[in-house]
């Protein structure tokens, strides 16, 4: 009877860390459904800002040159379609695979150069994003008290994209400067992707 009861209270420490290991792999799988709608969602945004963009476009088109009614509401339109088109399109959806290099230079250096570099050109530009940030977002307040000619949209909701997009740039830095600490390479397959480079 002891040696039963000794089993069984060996037994059950076993069983709660495995209830403890199952619980946290489905808060993962959870994050990871969660982060996988986040980007779906990003993506349909994106594309419907885009999809939005090349309509306003094609009216424009057909007002002004077949109708001889130029529209100027179009014109805003495109003009901050684009600008959500890019930034946040790079903030939410590009990945860094997807980002073009022109390192010719770069690739030709020793590993422990481009290591260097990573970590200095990450440095500055992260610093320079967050050092201008509270100058741009007390700017983008600012301009609340002015809105578009046409569809009257406050300044400050035109350009507050840009925040999300600063914010991007500073996290993307700061996997660069990561990387060139570690000299692990980036996240992504370098064989694969014509713009991208490693530490091998």
């Amino acid at each position: 009877m002891q040696q039963g009861f000794r089993r069984d209270n060996t037994a059950e420490p076993l069983n709660r860390h495995t209830e403890k290991g199952k619980g946290n792999g489905l808060r993962m799988e959870r994050l990871k459904t969660l982060a996988g709608w986040g980007e779906r969602g990003a993506e349909v945004i994106l594309g419907l800002i885009l999809g939005s963009l090349f309509v306003s476009f094609l009216i424009q088109i057909v007002f002004r040159y077949l109708l001889n009614l130029p529209l100027g509401w179009t014109v805003e339109f495109v003009s901050i379609a684009w600008l959500w088109g890019i930034l946040f399109g790079y903030a939410f959806v590009v990945r860094e695979s997807d980002v073009i290099r022109l390192d010719i230079i770069y690739a030709a250096l020793p590993s422990w150069a481009r290591r260097a570099l990573d970590v200095i050109t990450g440095t500055i530009c992260a610093g320079i994003f967050l050092w201008t940030l509270p100058q741009v977002w007390g700017y983008i307040d600012f301009m609340s008290i002015e809105k578009t000619s046409y569809m009257k949209i406050r300044f400050d909701y035109v350009f507050a994209i840009y925040v999300p997009f600063a914010l991007s740039v500073v996290i993307r830095c700061g996997m660069s400067i990561w990387r060139g600490l570690t000299g692990a390479g980036p996240a992504f397959e370098t064989p694969k992707t014509a713009g991208t480079h490693d530490y091998e």
